[in-house]
């Protein structure tokens, strides 16, 4: 059931004018979780991936649902920039994204744990986070944005996966730990800012820092302006047009994802990579302690236990994204002199009174 956030105040007493949405089963409002009790920058929450599998295999499939509706209704940006989703101080938002009325943004809180749609005319509808399969889901979120007005056609498949089941029949995934998501969402929020940090350092192109939904993972890519060689694809269930608009030009990328199940990092990492990867980067020493490189991903890898270890987490970080770049770039030949900022203006006071 879903319903209009100023319509229902559901049994518990929630004020009006509170998100009200798809409720429990039996009618009662989900147990709201109770704030943490340290600020997000100072906890580096405990993400062990057998612990959440279940509920990351889930909330890796709602992320899709919702980020195919920013690929249906967002404008063509190089990269697919356009599709990726975006941390906010609550959880995972699309950003406005226009349809045929206004602007619509959906917004995933990991706090209160609800899906919010918005519209530019003051329309909203919300789900409840909680215990439901993929479809279930995808029905409820596609009558809702139907609800509000919003037509978007998405292709209800997932893609990036091993065994792709379609949204509509999936009943399979359907675990939901709100104390997981919420861990997951604080990694994701430290990762962000610690990203954000690191574009800083770098005058040429770069893209935002943004979350894609396809391998469920957060990312910055960094550009020296050349044409890169046509990729050779590949990645399952994705269209090899997709991964070579996304690597039409030569690269540097860092982030952060939660690791896979299936893959050969079983365990939460931040990554780098460069594409084309020049000569020599698999046997390049980079920092700090912990990191290596990948030879199956052919990535660099710095645990997110390793991180959350280290005296300074954020220095540890920063020391692993700095190495990664400064040995992929120097290897590649880019012209680093005239694509980064100068050290001295990196924290430059801006303030001109």
């Amino acid at each position: 059931m879903i319903i209009s956030i100023e319509t229902i105040t559901p049994p518990g007493g929630v004020p009006r004018g509170a998100i009200a949405g798809a409720i429990a089963p039996a009618g009662v409002r989900p147990q709201r979780r109770a704030a943490p009790a340290a600020h997000a920058r100072d906890a580096w929450p405990a993400l062990p991936l057998e612990a959440w599998s279940d509920t990351y295999a889930t909330l890796h499939m709602w992320t899709q649902v919702v980020g195919k509706t920013r690929l249906a209704l967002a404008p063509m940006q190089n990269h697919w920039w356009q599709v990726a989703l975006y941390v906010t101080a609550r959880g995972l938002t699309t950003s406005p994204m226009p349809y045929e009325s206004g602007e619509v943004q959906v917004d995933f809180d990991f706090i209160d744990h609800t899906l919010t749609m918005r519209t530019s005319g003051g329309d909203a509808r919300s789900l409840w986070l909680l215990p439901r399969t993929v479809a279930d889901f995808y029905d409820e979120y596609m009558d809702a944005l139907r609800a509000l007005g919003v037509r978007a056609p998405i292709w209800p498949h997932p893609v990036e996966v091993l065994e792709p089941i379609p949204f509509a029949t999936d009943r399979t995934h359907a675990s939901y730990d709100p104390d997981a998501a919420h861990r997951c969402w604080l990694a994701l929020l430290h990762a962000d800012r610690l990203l954000r940090a690191f574009r800083g350092r770098f005058v040429g192109k770069t893209s935002p820092v943004h979350f894609w939904w396809g391998s469920f993972d957060i990312a910055c890519t960094r550009f020296n302006g050349e044409r890169a060689p046509v990729h050779p694809g590949g990645i399952p269930h994705l269209a090899d047009r997709v991964t070579r608009e996304a690597y039409s030009h030569a690269c540097i990328s860092a982030g952060w994802w939660p690791g896979s199940v299936d893959g050969p990092v079983r365990e939460p990492a931040f990554y780098a990579y460069a594409y084309p990867e020049p000569e020599g980067c698999p046997d390049a020493r980079v920092w700090p302690e912990g990191a290596r490189y990948d030879r199956t991903l052919r990535e660099w890898i710095y645990p997110y236990d390793a991180a959350r270890a280290a005296p300074d987490p954020d220095a540890a970080v920063l020391e692993f994204f700095q190495s990664t770049y400064e040995v992929a770039a120097t290897l590649g030949g880019w012209n680093r002199r005239e694509l980064e900022r100068a050290p001295d203006l990196v924290t430059a006071d801006l303030d001109a009174s």
